[in-house]
């Protein structure tokens, strides 16, 4: 009899000890499962596929998606996944770029957080309005439309109610220089105020109480660094040209400055010839002495730090000499010698 009772716990504790294996066996065998439908599809597959999710798309349907393009193994984990994280509603719309060496949670939560492709362009110095409208259109973020409409709109900045009212370009100056990283659906408007925005916190971080200690407003100092910023190659002779400048203006002589004439006939060129000077412009600083109406160009941080620091001189004159840099005359008579002298 105790033999029996002797067999029958051991036969219990097998079928324990079986069970026990089963159910570990069966864990380990859940969990590889459930590992490998959060792994990457496949790893050494770096490509990236543009993904683009519809306004107001569900999770399954996001899941639905992402399971076409090949980058999910399986739909089912994608949304289990978002319903333990807590993030099944915050999946949002837009162009996303994802390959199939990302899991399933980099996926989701790349998606969750809205990081969808973005565009970058930089602005060069000494663009003008224009030609940073047309840089625009070329990197296919708006139409000329759009940018027509863009720059005709009313912007919330103290800065901008400087402009005197009936100014054609109210914007020429202030659209700052600087590489931008802005998202594909972006409109003009919108990168317009992210210009105008980077402007104001430069000037206020940098320049606004000094113009102030000056005497200056920000409309004058940006007219100044614009035609700074369109003359000066080199960037040492940037507070030289801002101290002719300063030099000419006590004195009451016209500026004689290129860039605004070229600006006045909407050209871009190396040379500016006697029937240019005749232009009737307001920008003519040939015909008309002080300084133009409104900035010709928008300026970078350098040429507004030489607005409001010219170089104190006594230059009056200054001719391209060919390479970059220019020849700095006190007098007519050598200015005169130095155009000789460069324009062979």
């Amino acid at each position: 009899m105790n033999e029996l009772k002797l067999a029958g716990q051991k036969l219990r504790w097998s079928i324990i000890f079986f069970l026990f294996l089963l159910c570990a066996g069966v864990t380990l065998w859940s969990f590889q499962i459930f590992s490998q439908q959060y792994s990457p599809v496949d790893p050494s597959d770096t490509r990236f596929f543009d993904v683009v999710i519809p306004e107001k798309s569900s999770a399954r349907q996001v899941a639905a998606i992402l399971k076409k393009h090949d980058l999910i193994n399986s739909e089912a984990a994608f949304l289990a996944y978002c319903r333990k994280k807590g993030i099944d509603d915050q999946l949002k719309a837009g162009h996303y770029r994802f390959s199939r060496s990302q899991s399933l949670g980099e996926i989701a939560e790349n998606i969750a957080e809205g990081r969808v492709v973005k565009l970058s362009f930089t602005v060069p110095e000494g663009y003008t309005v224009e030609q940073i409208g047309q840089l625009m259109i070329d990197k296919g973020i708006c139409t000329e439309k759009e940018w027509e409409e863009a720059i005709s709109a009313g912007y919330d900045f103290d800065f901008l109610d400087q402009v005197p009212s009936g100014q054609e370009n109210r914007l020429e100056g202030f659209l700052f220089p600087d590489t931008y990283v802005i998202s594909e659906d972006a409109s003009a408007r919108q990168v317009i105020n992210l210009m105008l925005a980077n402007f104001a916190e430069v000037w206020n971080e940098n320049f606004a109480q000094q113009a102030k200690k000056q005497g200056y407003d920000v409309y004058e100092v940006i007219i100044k660094a614009s035609m700074i910023e369109r003359e000066a190659m080199v960037e040492e002779e940037r507070k030289t040209i801002a101290g002719v400048i300063e030099n000419r203006l006590e004195k009451g002589m016209p500026l004689q400055i290129d860039a605004t004439v070229l600006y006045s006939l909407h050209e871009h060129k190396n040379t500016v010839t006697y029937e240019d000077l005749e232009v009737d412009s307001p920008y003519n600083t040939y015909k008309y002495a002080g300084l133009p109406p409104g900035p010709i160009a928008c300026p970078g941080k350098a040429s507004i730090e030489a607005a409001l620091n010219p170089e104190n001189h006594h230059y009056y004159y200054y001719v391209s000499k060919g390479d970059g840099s220019h020849y700095f005359s006190r007098t007519y008579a050598e200015h005169l010698q130095a155009m000789r002298k460069y324009s062979n």
